[in-house]
């Protein structure tokens, strides 16, 4: 008798999808909703978005249309699907007709986001998502203001300790109103997006960048004096003004204005340096914009 020799061939990107139709999968609201923070499991039934007050996911918003996309359950895994909507579903920022989507993705109805998330341990994620969402800013991926008042506070006492320069730098953007206006809010959260990635890009580890509110932002320049400081003001408002900021074919151009202050022995908390930093922020604003004031 002859042996025989049975070889299985595994095919990687069935097993994935495989895996995929198998695991507990959820979209977590993390930015625009009121809702914040909630999550909506998804099981083998159709779900639908919209503005609709019977949808198993509500948005209510006048951008968002009644029944604007479906998410469905089928053998190759979870997809999402636009329902012919008037201002399109996105995911990852690329519109989209339908895509099936993978665990991380973020999914944008509106002006609300949702984070798909999927795995053979949903409950450790979801809750780890959760504390995110208790530091950082969902659209632009940099710290909260929340997270941010905390650690000024705690570096201006490490700063007092050991006898340490501590700056503040806070800018924000210059007619923000006006890319709005003109180009959608869906270009604005682009701007900001970018403007945010740009920041963090030339910060140092030990910097905090955070978003303040709106269109203001915060950087925390521990072991940096007033000068270094304006330096990198200066160094984020001519990366801005250079940068061509290129959403769906159009190029939009926005300047910052900022201000700086150094920590110092009349300052009797974090929320005076605020107050100090904020102050000078206004007078750049006052006096022309896109430019940074350092002193009174």
């Amino acid at each position: 008798m002859r042996d025989e020799t049975i070889v299985t061939v595994i095919n990687p990107e069935l097993d994935d999808l495989d895996q995929r139709k198998r695991k507990d999968s959820c979209l977590v609201a993390i930015y625009g909703s009121s809702d914040l923070g909630r999550k909506y499991s998804i099981d083998n039934r159709e779900m639908c978005i919209g503005r609709g007050t019977a949808n198993d996911i509500v948005v209510g918003q006048e951008s968002v249309s009644r029944k604007h996309a479906f998410v469905l359950v089928d053998e190759s895994g979870i997809k999402i699907r636009d329902n012919e909507s008037t201002n399109g579903t996105y995911v990852n920022d690329n519109k989209i007709h339908e895509t099936y989507l993978r665990d991380g993705d973020l999914v944008k109805i509106g002006r609300s986001m949702f984070k798909f998330l999927t795995g053979d341990n949903i409950e450790s994620s979801y809750h780890d998502e959760i504390y995110r969402l208790s530091t950082i800013d969902a659209l632009t991926q940099v710290f909260n203001r929340r997270y941010f008042q905390e650690t000024l506070a705690r570096e201006l006492s490490r700063a007092r300790r050991y006898d340490r320069p501590l700056a503040l730098l806070m800018f924000d953007i210059d007619y923000f109103k006006r890319v709005n206006d003109t180009y959608g809010h869906r270009a604005g959260d682009y701007v900001l997006r970018r403007i945010a990635e740009l920041v963090q890009q030339r910060a140092r580890k030990v910097d905090v960048v955070a978003r303040y509110g709106g269109e203001e932002f915060a950087v925390i320049l521990p072991e940096i004096d007033t000068a270094g400081g304006k330096q990198f003001a200066e160094k984020i408002r001519r990366m801005v003004e250079e940068e061509r900021f290129m959403f769906e074919g159009q190029a939009i151009t926005c300047t910052v204005s900022a201000g700086i202050a150094e920590l110092n022995a009349e300052m009797a908390n974090s929320e005076q340096l605020v107050s100090i930093t904020d102050a000078r922020l206004y007078r750049a604003k006052e006096s022309g914009r896109n430019q940074s004031v350092a002193v009174d």
